[in-house]
């Protein structure tokens, strides 16, 4: 890619998209195009139209996606699978349409079968059943996947797909109706130990900040611990979901961008053939990963898991040979990471 190309990053203001658009910054690159949701409306047909027509585009990375944990995912099934085919078939679409020389479309490694042998490789999409929790959203994505690959196929396009592990850096999303494991506990814990310290002050710094069901700082406090009751959050312990025993790989956003630059900048779809995976090869169980937040926060309350609630898959790590013989290796290792996304939560609130 030329420095001045014509960069257009879908979903620039979230967890990927900003990660991504700050890497090309850096690198040097000087036209980028983004557009908040309310500025264009992916899911329009004509208003995603109208924006390839007058913009023109060379390059895309598509970042946009409707997410969250498994909470949103088992609750908002329809939303999640519709709202997600709806913006991909747009920017897809249009990307062919207006003769964009390359795209990039991001993934997930939910793509993959609830039972896949592990590490999962890319050859075992579609070797078995989903996670049915999140099986809509992992269909939506692989609708994605391939989509670009027909259209490579048929048109001769140069559009690649990759699937990130779990991420987690700047921009994450904090809800705790609709946040993924990694910043949902950060937060919970963070809630934990200002409610078991009496801080008042920090507590509803926090909910003005990021408002819990529309709960803000306010509220009383009786209101404010009852929605933090809510959420296992108590002034003695916390409670997670399910038994802790899940294994989850993470890598920090901020490296996924910099994998997603290198291979816009150096491969192509030929390189490839077929899509990625991108992660770090390395996992930790739930229980570890929250004991582990506990440290480093410096929470002094008991951590429970009720089991009466869905663990997700079990075991959930991605192969990534692949990537790491096409030049690109992770360097960020979860310790490092936790202190990095705390230490960015507690500057983020205003």
């Amino acid at each position: 890619m030329e420095k001045n190309a014509k960069i257009y990053v879908a979903g620039h203001r979230g967890l990927v998209g900003s990660a991504i658009w700050n890497n090309l910054v850096a690198k040097g690159y000087t036209n980028l195009i983004g557009r908040t949701s309310k500025e264009l409306d992916l899911m329009n047909s004509i208003a995603v139209a109208r924006f390839f027509e007058e913009e023109q585009p060379e390059y895309v990375i598509l970042a946009a996606a409707h997410v969250g944990g498994i909470v949103a995912n088992n609750t908002y099934r329809a939303d999640f699978i519709y709202r997600n085919l709806q913006i991909q078939n747009n920017v897809i679409g249009e990307s062919w349409r207006s003769g964009v020389k390359k795209l990039l479309f991001l993934g997930s490694t939910c793509i993959y079968p609830k039972e896949a042998p592990q590490p999962m490789t890319e050859d075992a999409l579609l070797t078995g059943p989903l996670e049915y929790t999140n099986e809509p959203y992992a269909i939506a994505k692989i609708a994605g996947l391939k989509m670009c690959e027909s259209f490579n196929l048929q048109y001769g396009t140069n559009f690649i797909a990759v699937m990130p592990t779990n991420l987690y850096g700047p921009n994450d999303n904090f809800d705790l109706e609709k946040s993924h494991v990694l910043p949902a506990i950060v937060r919970k814990l963070h809630l934990a130990k200002a409610l078991m310290a009496g801080n008042w002050d920090l507590i509803r710094k926090d909910l003005n900040t990021r408002p819990i069901e529309s709960v803000f700082g306010d509220e009383s406090v009786e209101v404010i611990t009852e929605i933090l009751h809510k959420y296992g959050i108590t002034d003695k312990q916390l409670s997670l979901w399910g038994t802790g025993k899940p294994l989850r790989e993470f890598l920090w956003s901020e490296e996924m961008a910099d994998a997603c630059v290198y291979l816009m900048e150096r491969l192509d779809y030929k390189d490839i053939n077929g899509h990625l995976n991108i992660g770090t090869g390395k996992e930790i169980s739930i229980r570890d990963l929250a004991f582990l937040i506990k440290e480093k926060i410096g929470y002094s309350g008991d951590i429970l898991f009720d089991d009466s609630k869905p663990d997700g898959t079990m075991r959930k790590l991605t192969d990534v040979s692949k990537l790491n013989s096409l030049g690109w290796r992770h360097s960020i290792e979860i310790d490092e990471g936790v202190e990095r996304i705390y230490n960015w939560y507690i500057e983020n609130l205003v």
